[in-house]
């Protein structure tokens, strides 16, 4: 087998670890959300989350990789994520998984138009049909109009991007940082934006032992998706890594259907082959055009 084969096929296995990790952090961030907002739940999220990077940090003996000349791109980077985050979890809790995963799918379209002025990648024409295709799928599942807008809606829409962002400077800091420094840095700026938001009203929730639980699975799956896209994204360019995050549309809707009692209709199921299709062909195509 080809290496760039053998790498695209390693930067998908990685996603597919990313797809489940994101699914669970919706069921637990649904529940969470029931005792704390959202600014609440990033702060205790980061918190957890930096004893988590430094304790796995110390056993893997890579903390000497933490490095702070790029801080202001780690900034701009958990910015662009955090503004994403916060939409994706308000959006979470009142409508349903699917919707708001078709929403957010919307993100690799502004990667992708992104992408060759940020990150000098191509913006060729394969990959932007598979995107489009894709994103044809997200319309399908979603059934936008005028009448179906509410806050949660458009949370789901704009979460996509603070997240396409996010892909952007984690590709660009990937290529001299390392996945250590990374989720530090992301789980000190964050702690630091949740912290400030969400004092600024004077009126703190202080999680119960049960909000504590949903925030310690909310932080390890969050980190560990956050590693397997940068994994991903080590092996694979940001404009073939994005769309495999399409399969979790089909995943999650399973899941609302089976634990939340929210329907699959037809066109959920004509949407999501849409995208599956579409990832599938993005991957055949890449495989192809880089064989000898």
């Amino acid at each position: 087998m080809l290496r760039s084969e053998t790498s695209t096929y390693s930067a998908t296995a990685w996603m597919m670890g990313a797809v489940i990790s994101f699914s669970l952090m919706a069921m637990a961030g649904r529940q969470a959300m029931l005792d704390l907002d959202t600014f609440e739940l990033m702060f205790y999220r980061s918190l957890v989350g930096i004893i988590v990077v430094i304790g796995c940090g110390s056993i893997a003996g890579t903390l000497g990789q933490i490095k702070i000349q790029k801080l202001q791109l780690h900034i701009v980077r958990n910015l662009f994520h955090f503004v994403g985050q916060n939409l994706w979890f308000f959006a979470v809790a009142i409508i349903p998984f699917a919707q708001l995963f078709a929403l957010e799918f919307s993100f690799p379209i502004w990667v992708a138009l992104a992408a060759p002025f940020l990150l000098g990648e191509k913006l060729t024409k394969p990959r932007l049909i598979t995107a489009i295709i894709g994103f044809m799928g997200v319309l399908v599942v979603s059934q936008p109009s005028m009448g179906s807008l509410n806050l949660g809606v458009m949370a789901g829409a704009f979460c996509a991007l603070g997240f396409a962002g996010s892909y952007i400077y984690t590709k660009i800091l990937i290529r001299t940082e390392s996945v250590t420094c990374i989720l530090f840095w992301m789980s000190i700026i964050q702690a630091i934006l949740g912290l400030v938001l969400a004092g600024i009203d004077g009126d703190m929730v202080i999680p119960d032992q049960e909000a504590i639980i949903w925030i310690v699975i909310i932080t390890f799956t969050g980190l560990l998706a956050h590693f397997c896209i940068t994994r991903a994204l080590e092996l694979a360019p940001v404009v073939i890594v994005a769309p495999m995050d399409y399969i979790r549309l089909p995943f999650i809707a399973i899941i609302g259907m089976l634990f939340y009692n929210e329907s699959i209709d037809l066109l959920i199921i004509s949407g999501a082959i849409l995208i599956v299709g579409a990832n599938y062909a993005n991957v055949y195509w890449e495989n192809k055009h880089k064989a000898p």
